[in-house]
C-alpha cells in the first residue's frame, strides 16, 4: 500500500443506529449522511416526483449461469424485469414489463419489506423467511421460453452489507444497499429443464435502492464474489454516479466481514469494444487490482416517453488480487459483472 496515498483517502462516516433516509419536507435529513455494515435507513421517500427511484435487483451467479429477478418503480412507470444466461452457450433470455405510473409496483421503505409483482405476464415474489429470502416467479412468454424459479437466498443476522447514503446535494441523494456473498440454493427451470443453484458454488447479489435522482446519468457498477480455497470473497465497486460527493459504494466483503473502501475505484475499459478486458482498480492504494475478461455483453437499450437508458453489462471472469482485513488473497477465474449505463430517467 502507498501510505502517502491512504494519507489522501477521506474518511466516511460510520453510522450504527437507525436513522430516517429524509426530512420531513422529503429532502436528505442530515444524520442520514454515512455508511454502516447493517441497513439501518429507512428510505421516507415523499414528494420530488418524478425524480424518486425504487428498485430491489437480485442476481445470482452460479457455475454455469446467472439469474436476475428485479422490480423496480421510477415515479412515472413500473418495471418488472428479469432475465437469464447461460454462460457456455452465450443464451440470454430477458423480459421487462412496463406499468405506467408504477402500478402494481409497491415498493417498501426498509431493505426487510417483501417485494411482489402480480402482473399476469410475469408475477413473483420476494419474500424474507426465517434464515433468508424467498424467490419465487414465473413467466409463459421469457424471452421465448418459459420460466419458473423456486430458490432460497441464505441471510444469517451475522452476515454484514455495504449500505450508504450518496448526497448529490438535499434534494438529490441514493440510499444504495448491496448485500453480496449469500449462498443459494433452488432452481430455475426453462423450457422444462432444470437449471439448479448449489449453495457452495452460487451466491445473490441484492442492489436495493431509494433515492431521489438528476435526470441524467452515467454510472459504472461492477458485482464478483466466488470462492477462493476456504475463503469467500465479493467486492463491490462503482464510479461515475458517486464522484464528489464525498461517498462510495466500494466495498470489500470476506467470509460475511465487510470492509468499506472510501477511495475511489478506477473503471478502464475501451467504451469501442466492451468486450476487450476491463481493469478494476483503487485510485491511490493497491487494495484492489482486477481484471474482468468479459465473455457476454448484455447490451440494452430502453425509450418509452421521457425515459430512455442505454446498458452494457459485460458479464466475465476476474483475476487479480485483494488486500482485505491484513490479508492479500489472489482472485482467480471468478464470474462476475461490470457494466456502463448511461440514462435519462
Amino acid at each position: 500500500m502507498d501510505p502517502e496515498g491512504a494519507m489522501d483517502i477521506p474518511m466516511e462516516r460510520e453510522l450504527t443506529e437507525p436513522v430516517l433516509l429524509c426530512d420531513e419536507k422529503g429532502r436528505l435529513n442530515p444524520e442520514a449522511r454515512g455508511w454502516s455494515r447493517k441497513p439501518l435507513h429507512t428510505c421516507n421517500l415523499s414528494g420530488m416526483w418524478p425524480r424518486k427511484k425504487k428498485w430491489n435487483y437480485w442476481n445470482v451467479t452460479a457455475e454455469t449461469f446467472s439469474f436476475c429477478i428485479a422490480l423496480a418503480n421510477v415515479d412515472y412507470i413500473g418495471l418488472p424485469f428479469g432475465y437469464f444466461l447461460e454462460y457456455d452457450t452465450g443464451r440470454m433470455l430477458e423480459k421487462t414489463v412496463v406499468t405506467p405510473l408504477g402500478l402494481g409496483c409497491a415498493m417498501p421503505d426498509t431493505c426487510d419489506g417483501d417485494v411482489a409483482f402480480h402482473g399476469a405476464a410475469m408475477p413473483f415474489s420476494i419474500t424474507h423467511e426465517a434464515g433468508g429470502i424467498r424467490i419465487k416467479g414465473r413467466a409463459r412468454r421469457f424471452g421465448g421460453a418459459s420460466m419458473e424459479c423456486d430458490f432460497f437466498i441464505h441471510f444469517s443476522a451475522e452476515h454484514e452489507t455495504m449500505n450508504v447514503v450518496v448526497p448529490w446535494s438535499d434534494t438529490r441523494f441514493q440510499f444504495n444497499s448491496k448485500q453480496n456473498s449469500l449462498p443459494t440454493e433452488g432452481r430455475v427451470v426453462i423450457d422444462g429443464r432444470n437449471y439448479d443453484f448449489d449453495p457452495e458454488t452460487s451466491f445473490a447479489c441484492q442492489d436495493f435502492g431509494r433515492g431521489v435522482w438528476p435526470y441524467k446519468v452515467t454510472w459504472n457498477w461492477s458485482s464478483v464474489c466466488g470462492r477462493q480455497g476456504s475463503d469467500v470473497i465479493a467486492v463491490n465497486s462503482g464510479a461515475g454516479w458517486t464522484d464528489n460527493t464525498g461517498a462510495t459504494e466500494n466495498s470489500l466483503c470476506l467470509n460475511g466481514r465487510v470492509t468499506k473502501i472510501s477511495e475511489d475505484i478506477l473503471f478502464e475499459y475501451d467504451r469501442s469494444d466492451f468486450m476487450k478486458p476491463w481493469r478494476l482498480h483503487t485510485a491511490l492504494t493497491d487494495t484492489v487490482d482486477l481484471i474482468m475478461t468479459p465473455f457476454y455483453d448484455k447490451h440494452g437499450k430502453f425509450s418509452v416517453g421521457i425515459l430512455s437508458t442505454e446498458v452494457h453489462q459485460c458479464f466475465g471472469r476476474f483475476s487479480g488480487a485483494v488486500k482485505v482485513q491484513g490479508r492479500s488473497i489472489d482472485v482467480h477465474n471468478l464470474v462476475g459483472w461490470a457494466e456502463e449505463h448511461v440514462g435519462r430517467w
